[in-house]
């Protein structure tokens, strides 16, 4: 039995396109206050922390169960910045973002009982053109909320690639997911066809 610790539609698409008989469950984790309290945590460290926390917790109420817990934090250097809290908040986070290089790293964590099993983390590069003022507001009105649902407030597959002039790193990792190694694992487990 596999199960994901996350209610992301984005990470169930992908399981479920890739073939997965899954089923997924919100892990309750606290992430605000788990980075709060660990502010030393570098960016990757953070990622695979999270991810962790998520798969431990639900893989201790399903016995047996592969867990799959997933984080993906978008960082500029040890600056971490997480989901914007308002369109203000995003816009802001996007005028720190224009022109920049940026890094998308995206964790992935196996679990069963409760006890680590493996850990996986990949990291994307992303630049960003120089958007103006006016393509920036046009573009948070007509994403509206939805730029509150993914750190750095965009997300590729929709209009948020009109943001960037480059991208540099695999596709899975830059939604949220390293699948192919994650697929990978559970081959070598048994727990998916090979």
């Amino acid at each position: 039995m596999i199960i994901l610790a996350s209610t992301s539609a984005t990470r169930q698409a992908m399981l479920s396109n890739a073939g997965l008989v899954f089923t997924a469950s919100s892990p309750g984790v606290d992430e605000k206050a788990l980075i709060a309290a660990n502010t030393r945590w570098k960016p990757n460290e953070t990622a695979l922390k999270l991810a962790e926390a998520k798969a431990i917790k639900v893989s201790q109420s399903h016995a047996g169960a592969f867990v799959i817990g997933a984080d993906q934090v978008l960082a500029m250097g040890d600056r971490i910045y997480g989901k914007p809290g308002d369109r203000a908040d995003c816009r802001e986070q996007l005028l720190e973002l224009r022109e920049r290089t940026h890094e998308l790293i995206s964790a992935v964590v196996l679990a069963r009982n409760g006890e680590t099993l493996w850990t996986h983390c990949d990291t994307a590069r992303l630049s960003m053109r120089s958007y103006s003022d006016e393509f920036l507001d046009n573009y948070i009105n007509a994403i509206g909320d939805d730029c509150t649902t993914s750190v750095g407030g965009y997300k590729i597959e929709g209009r948020g690639v009109h943001l960037f002039k480059s991208i540099a790193g695999d596709h899975f990792t830059i939604l949220g997911l390293p699948l192919v190694p994650l697929l990978e694992k559970l081959r070598d487990l048994g727990e998916i066809g090979t």
